[in-house]
């Protein structure tokens, strides 16, 4: 394969990263923005040596096994790849990369402005003010909590959640943590982060339990209605990850049913459709997915795709391959 890949980019991306994009390959920029059908899918399998593909793109086993397929590499842009099908890529040789890292802050940034605002009432103080319903100050009104000498439970310990709990320290919150396995002596003592026993445990003791795990099979529904049951009755809950992650009908009957304190949500169980449920709860924050929503981490995740691209061109291992 030369140098000259021909590319497809499924999506807008920032306009420093489609300039490289398009000096260093023949590159199909995205002119709509939306996400490509499945027709048009079908058919830049067999047009495009390259794609650089987003979460929108649902790339499964029948697409990866098209008559034809000219494609060799997804470039994936983002961290996740479980719209992906890396066992179909890695049985038919599609190489399949990430970009890891780089929206690290922008989506521990979102976690803590979730867990604030929802602590806060911030949603609904908004909202309330913008429809010309606030009528002054009062010492009752939408009276939140502080999450000063609160719990925070993190579910999964990596980048993103030892990022969140460097966070939450410096806003005088605790930090607790669920996952396989523990971290590193010097990691735990460096963010004062202490592991519990069990995720169950952990949904039991904390205040705010926020959600950095990877989608897919294994952590589908791992915030259930057994789970939700074990909370404070006003603990929040907050999800940064992936929206299958919560089981959203479980979740909207604890919110109605006034057994958690409220949510802040930034991906949703069937994206982009929200349950009704969470749409009309004035405790549930919600937000369209800008986890990595900054200029500085989509520049550089688009960087990161584009140096695997090269990578691949010049017959070398991308840094970030998954597949």
């Amino acid at each position: 394969m030369t140098d000259r890949l021909k590319l497809l980019v499924t999506r807008r991306l920032p306009d420093q990263v489609e300039r490289h994009l398009s000096e260093s390959w023949d590159t199909t920029l995205s002119t709509d923005d939306r996400p490509l059908d499945r027709d048009a899918l079908v058919r830049a399998m067999t047009a495009y040596d390259a794609w650089m593909p987003t979460i929108t793109d649902r790339i499964d086993a029948d697409l990866i096994a098209t008559p034809g397929r000219r494609v060799r590499i997804l470039a994936n842009y983002g961290a996740g790849v479980d719209h992906i099908d890396l066992a179909a890529a890695r049985a038919a040789g599609l190489v399949v990369t990430n970009t890891p890292d780089v929206l690290t802050e922008a989506t521990a940034e979102i976690a803590i402005l979730l867990m604030l605002m929802t602590a806060r009432r911030a949603g609904e103080g908004e909202r309330e003010l913008r429809s010309g319903a606030w009528t002054g100050w009062r010492p009752s009104h939408l009276i939140g909590q502080g999450l000063s000498g609160k719990t925070l439970g993190l579910v999964g310990f990596g980048r993103i959640a030892q990022a969140t709990a460097v966070k939450a320290r410096g806003l005088g919150i605790r930090v607790r943590y669920a996952s396989r396995s523990a971290a590193a002596p010097e990691v735990e003592r460096m963010l004062d982060a202490t592991r519990a026993e069990s995720l169950e445990a952990l949904a039991t003791e904390c205040d705010v339990l926020s959600l950095h795990v990877p989608g897919g099979e294994e952590t589908r529904h791992m915030v259930d209605a057994a789970l939700l049951a074990r909370m404070k009755p006003n603990a929040i809950v907050v999800n940064t990850a992936r929206g299958p992650v919560i089981d959203e009908d479980a979740l909207v009957e604890a919110l109605d049913e006034g057994r958690i304190g409220g949510v802040g949500l930034d991906v949703y169980e069937h994206e982009p459709t929200v349950h009704p449920g969470l749409l009309a709860h004035p405790r549930a924050v919600l937000l369209p997915h800008l986890g990595s929503a900054t200029i500085e981490a989509r520049t550089a995740m688009g960087m990161r795709a584009a140096a695997n691209l090269a990578a691949f061109a010049r017959g070398e291992e991308p840094a970030d391959r998954v597949a």
